[in-house]
């Protein structure tokens, strides 16, 4: 029989076991109503339950309204939101994938429009009026954006106790695990990146002080849900240069999300513009993967590469070479819901139809 490609076989964190390596990355779709999934988002993850992947992890999901990125943003910070979810999770444990909630406060970068609207700051009147935001300094995320109130360290005590508190919901909901998002220019992140945090005590300054938020946050996750759960976290590794984040600065608070009980780093990039220019990045095909593959090597805490990650032998070769533990694809799953079972083709799965429901894989046989 034919060798199983890498890409296919299963990986296990704590009590979720992954068939393949292949994870839906999260995708933000702006459908919600206050902070409530809708049947759009059924549709959504409808297509991807009965695609092949291996696991699925959801849009950022604010942990309080004030932590959401738009008013079209979903949100875990009601029992109507845990309700409103479980057909969401439902639909994955049909076909025994794990799906894991993405829990996050978007800081600085809340209180905007959806994308088609503009994506900028929304106005203090308006449909949707604007609302408070909140960073580690009183610095914007982009000129012109909202000017974030800094936290005081009750408040930061407050964001803690909301991310634990978000994570115990996402498992009354079905989840079977919690990605804390720490990327892409939200609160986390900004506590992270000396350009956003300009503070002079404990929560800023050196490396120790702007990583002391997110380690905070993990710990109270990991003591919030089981031990057979996993909890994962998503960094933004790299900043650019001019004194901004580096990847060495991921490299050290992997080490300490590893100490505290985080059982992998998703390992993305940027997010900040003023420390951040797109070109300074040059993205192609697995621009990001090295961040994975560093991070992997120097903590021996698994990682998941994204980035421009299209092809089948691509992902492949990523997880044979050991450069990563799991791959996440967004955009090219939007193109290609049925990228899993053509991957398995492609790359000689012995049977590439028994990635998918018992159904289609009998529909399939019986056309062949």
């Amino acid at each position: 029989m034919t060798d199983i490609p890498p890409l296919f076989t299963p990986f296990t964190l704590r009590g979720a076991t992954f068939r393949n390596r292949i994870v839906l990355a999260p995708m933000c779709q702006y459908q919600a109503e206050d902070g409530t999934p809708t049947d759009w988002h059924v549709a959504h993850h409808g297509r991807y339950a009965t695609s092949g992947v291996g696991g699925a992890i959801t849009e950022a999901t604010g942990i309080s309204a004030e932590g959401r990125i738009s008013p079209g943003c979903t949100g875990i910070y009601t029992d109507a939101h845990v309700a409103a979810w479980r057909p969401v999770t439902q639909l994955y444990h049909r076909q025994n994938i794990p799906i894991l909630m993405q829990i996050g406060h978007a800081g600085p970068k809340s209180s905007t429009m959806r994308p088609w609207d503009g994506s900028g700051p929304l106005h203090e009147t308006g449909p949707e009026p604007a609302w408070q935001t909140y960073g580690p300094s009183a610095v914007p995320a982009r000129e012109g954006w909202h000017v974030p109130k800094a936290l005081d360290e009750a408040e930061i005590a407050g964001i803690v106790s909301d991310f634990a508190t978000a994570a115990k919901r996402a498992l009354a909901a079905g989840f079977d695990g919690v990605e804390i998002h720490g990327a892409h220019g939200y609160l986390l992140h900004s506590f992270m990146s000396p350009v956003m945090n300009q503070r002079d005590d404990g929560y800023g300054g050196t490396l120790a002080g702007r990583m002391r938020l997110p380690i905070e946050v993990a710990k109270a996750v990991r003591a919030a849900v089981p031990d057979t759960t996993p909890v994962l976290y998503r960094a933004s590794c790299v900043d650019g240069e001019g004194g901004a984040l580096t990847l060495d600065d991921t490299v050290a608070l992997a080490a300490e999300l590893k100490r505290v009980g985080v059982d992998l780093l998703d390992a993305s990039g940027g997010g900040i513009p003023s420390g951040m220019r797109l070109a300074q990045m040059k993205p192609k095909p697995g621009f990001q993967v090295p961040y994975a593959e560093r991070i992997r090597h120097e903590t021996g805490l698994p990682t998941m590469a994204v980035g421009m990650i299209t092809e089948a032998e691509q992902a492949n070769s990523i997880i044979a070479e050991g450069r990563a533990d799991l791959v996440s694809l967004a955009r090219e799953m939007l193109r290609r819901p049925s990228w899993p079972y053509l991957a398995a083709i492609e790359l000689g799965h012995p049977e590439p139809a028994s990635i998918l429901p018992k159904l289609y894989s009998f529909y399939l046989k019986i056309a062949a």
